[in-house]
């Protein structure tokens, strides 16, 4: 069996929260029926393109939260997990202001790797003796290949980690890819619950129009997505608070037991160490 983790981030800074790392789940026995349902409703719906959490608009809504609809169905039916981290700046900006120049620079893999690592508590995964090896789909990196490169390449030395051997999971070095999001309709869903988690925890539905003093009707759109993702999130868990790390219920391996879950990092000494920290 494989596990296949669709990546998508967004390292665009808000007024509030920053480095949004999302990332969906699906076994591979379930990725046929995942991506076929996924993919039907777009069809269905008369949906041809991408979509992505920047293209909701007023006219486009209601299909979007008919995805939605589908992709959370799919989470509550076990068939795909939904992990998305984010920072606080306040928090953040007090320690990482003591950066180097290169310590920033390197900070966006350093958090895609302790998203990679911890997020999805893949060490808790497996107590079987089935080897399960991981695939990993991100989504275009902003970086140069040289950067990338070394990214994957500490991607890799997971699989030399006491966690993966003792979970039995591995890496090939070929299964670690940049892929266009265009292509894969699990990366696109991952994108918009991303997305709309950027938009709420930043505030975004409050803003209006400089010269009308109102907010704009694709905002309100947005609004509107959120507020039912918010609805569906809580169907699996009550009064889901979208602003802190999700706890584990005393039980560590629901980390990766829960469909969903947030994990709000806090910086320290470990994002200032190298990767292999």
């Amino acid at each position: 069996m494989e596990y296949l983790i669709y990546c998508d981030e967004s390292t665009k800074r808000g007024k509030l929260c920053s480095n949004f790392y999302g990332g969906a789940l699906v076994k591979s026995i379930h990725l046929e029926d995942v991506t076929n349902r996924l993919n039907k409703y777009k069809s269905e719906a008369n949906i041809t393109g991408e979509v992505k959490w920047t293209k909701v608009t007023a006219p486009y809504l209601e299909k979007y939260i008919g995805l939605m609809d589908i992709f959370f169905d799919l989470l509550q039916e076990n068939k795909l997990k939904m992990r998305v981290m984010f920072q606080q700046n306040l928090v953040s900006d007090d320690i990482t202001r003591h950066f180097t120049k290169e310590e920033h620079e390197e900070s966006y893999f350093k958090l895609y790797y302790q998203f990679i690592k911890h997020a999805f508590g893949l060490k808790y995964s497996n107590l079987t003796n089935e080897k399960i090896n991981l695939r990993l789909y991100f989504d275009q990196f902003p970086d140069k290949k040289t950067k990338v490169d070394k990214f994957k390449n500490f991607i890799y030395d997971l699989r030399l980690s006491d966690d993966f051997i003792n979970a039995n999971l591995s890496i090939r070095y070929d299964d670690i890819v940049e892929v266009s999001s265009h292509d894969h309709v699990i990366l696109q869903c991952a994108d918009i619950v991303t997305g709309a988690m950027f938009f709420r925890l930043n505030k975004l539905h409050l803003e209006k129009n400089e010269e009308t003093g109102k907010r704009g009707k694709r905002t309100i759109a947005k609004e509107k997505l959120y507020k039912h993702i918010h609805k569906r999130i809580c169907e699996i868990r009550s009064n889901f608070n979208v602003g802190v790390s999700t706890s584990n219920d005393g039980d560590i391996i629901n980390k990766w037991n829960y469909p969903y879950s947030h994990w709000k990092f806090t910086p320290s000494q470990v994002v200032k160490k190298t990767l292999h920290s």
